[in-house]
Order: C-alpha cells, then structure tokens, then sequence
C-alpha cells in the first residue's frame, strides 16, 4: 500500500468507507431490502415476503434468465474470438494500422448503446442478412457492444508479452501456428477469461440496444426488470433485478476460479 503509517491507513478506509457506502453499496441494500417487501411507506420496509423471489425464479422470469445466460455466453466467446483475432493481427500492423483498428473497435462504445441498436436494426432487416424478428440480432448486437472490451484486454497482454519465449520456439522450429497455440495464447489465458468475464457481465447488464430489438420468443430479464418498474411493480422489479445480479456474479465467481488457475500455470 502506499499509506504505511497506521493512523494513515485508518484516514484512508474511513474514506474509503464514506465514498463506498452511499455511492454503491447502499443502493445495492436497498433493492435488496424492496425485494422481500411488500410496502415501503417508511423509513424503512414493511411486509416481509418472498413471494417476489417465487415469481422471479419461474415461468417467464426464469425464461428471462436463461435467455439473458445463453445471450451474454453467445455474446462473449463471439466478442472474444473476434477480439483476441482482431488484437493479434493488429500486433503486425504498423501504427498507423494499429490505431485504424482501434478507431474502428472502440467506435461502437463510443456512441450510445441505442444507436448501435438501431444500426444492427437497419443492416439486418433486409436481405441477404434478414435476422430482424429473430434470437440472433440480439446476440450481434450484444457482440458489437462488447468485442471492444475484448479487444482491448487482449491488446495490451500482448503489449505485456516478453517475446523471448516466442523466438526460442521459433528457433527450435516451430511453426508459427504452433507458436501461437502452444506459447502465445497459453500465455494470454488469465486476460482471455478476464475479457469474457467482463463481456459476460456487460451483455448480461445491456438494455438500450435490447429493447429496440428483442423478438417476442426472446426476451432477456434486464427487459423484465424494466418492464416491471415501469408499470410500477417496483418489489417484483427489486427481485427480478437481485437475481440478474446473483446469476451475473456467480458466473463471474466460476470465471475467476479459470484465470486464477490459468495465471498459476
């Protein structure tokens, strides 16, 4: 740490602390507290229940949940094959090539979610490529959303890289196919399962692109969340949003377990 002393280190978790409670924290508390209640006129909750979890947990709800898991796993292994592609062959390029394509991979978060939406929407609804209506152009969209993140990580691990490794399995004669399945990814393993945690927990969280294009057979649970608070069931939005938080992280739990190992190896 860079505070040693320690009345220092107290200034600094009670900082800490100050910042953290109010700013994340409490708000999380308090989805948490609405989603067992069943009114909320006070300072603090009333009607305990957990009816709004039983509801959360089947039918439709749970059909959310699954669609949001398969949409963000889709999502992620696209966003992280196209990525780690994409950073790998930028790696060749001079500098000028290297920032075209970082232009290029970084532009769709550079907008607002709503706008790719509509541009997946646009480049989709007519033939050769008709996927408007369907599962699929909700899983483009969330690829196009978060392959930037995945980009990125894998770009600077291979910035991080020492390339002595490489050079001595070239030398021994391996081909560079070889280099790269066996030296180089091997290598990069603990940001790969990074990256996807990371586009994993951002697909599972998107709604602005969703909302403009999600067919009625597919609907992922942030939609029901919104849905939910919007006609002003804002208990059974509390738990719909608690579980979506719970699959997100355990999920992310599973995918540091991988890198841990990875990093280890």
């Amino acid at each position: 740490m860079l505070v040693h002393s320690r009345k220092g280190k107290w200034a600094a978790g009670a900082v800490f602390l100050v910042l953290f409670l109010p700013l994340f924290a409490l708000p999380l508390l308090v989805i948490v507290a609405a989603s067992f209640a069943t009114n909320w006129s006070g300072a603090l909750p009333s009607g305990p229940t957990t009816a709004h979890y039983t509801a959360a947990t089947r039918g439709e709800a749970w059909q959310a949940l699954t669609t949001s898991l398969l949409t963000a796993l889709a999502a992620s292994l696209l966003a992280l094959t196209v990525g780690t592609w994409a950073a790998l062959a930028a790696a060749s390029f001079k500098r000028r090539g290297r920032a075209l394509l970082d232009a290029l991979f970084v532009l769709p978060v550079a907008v607002p979610s709503v706008v790719v939406g509509l541009a997946v929407l646009v480049a989709f609804s007519r033939p050769p490529v008709l996927l408007n209506g369907t599962r699929w152009i909700v899983i483009v969209a969330h690829t196009v959303l978060v392959t930037a993140f995945a980009y990125q990580s894998v770009s600077a691990a291979l910035r991080r890289l020492d390339p002595a490794c490489e050079q001595a399995a070239a030398s021994l004669g391996a081909s560079p196919a070889r280099v790269l399945w066996q030296i180089r990814l091997p290598l990069l393993l603990p940001s790969l399962t990074a990256a996807a945690g990371l586009c994993f927990a951002l697909s599972m969280g998107e709604l602005s692109a969703t909302m403009m294009l999600y067919p009625p057979d597919w609907t992922p649970l942030p939609v029901l969340v919104y849905a939910a608070t919007d006609r002003g069931s804002l208990f059974a939005g509390s738990a719909l949003a608690v579980v979506l938080l719970t699959a997100t992280l355990l999920v992310l739990l599973a995918v540091t377990r991988i890198r841990t190992r990875a990093a280890h190896r």
